[in-house]
């Protein structure tokens, strides 16, 4: 009997360990998006936000959002590519 109370432990410890992380993608997510305008960084970081988030939707079996994440990830990465300053190559 203990050993299943445990294993029931470490379950829940790894729960949270997943939602910590669903938690800091999202957090990072909205971070970035609300200081976009000051740097090209922050929508790259907004990218790399979005594919952590589409790694926590899949993680935890949400398919759908993991999806749809992942093609937000899609679309930050093009715009930065967009916005971020060309260099110089004279």
């Amino acid at each position: 009997m203990k050993f299943r109370a445990t294993e029931g432990a470490q379950r829940v410890t790894a729960m949270d360990v997943l939602q910590l992380f669903g938690l800091f993608a999202v957090t990072a997510m909205l971070v970035c998006y609300a200081l976009e305008d000051r740097s090209h960084w922050y929508i790259l970081g907004f990218a790399v936000a979005c594919a952590l988030g589409s790694a926590y939707g899949f993680l935890q079996g949400a398919w759908p959002f993991g999806l749809v994440e992942a093609i937000w990830a899609l679309v930050a990465l093009r715009r930065w590519a967009q916005v971020r300053p060309l260099s110089k190559s004279n």
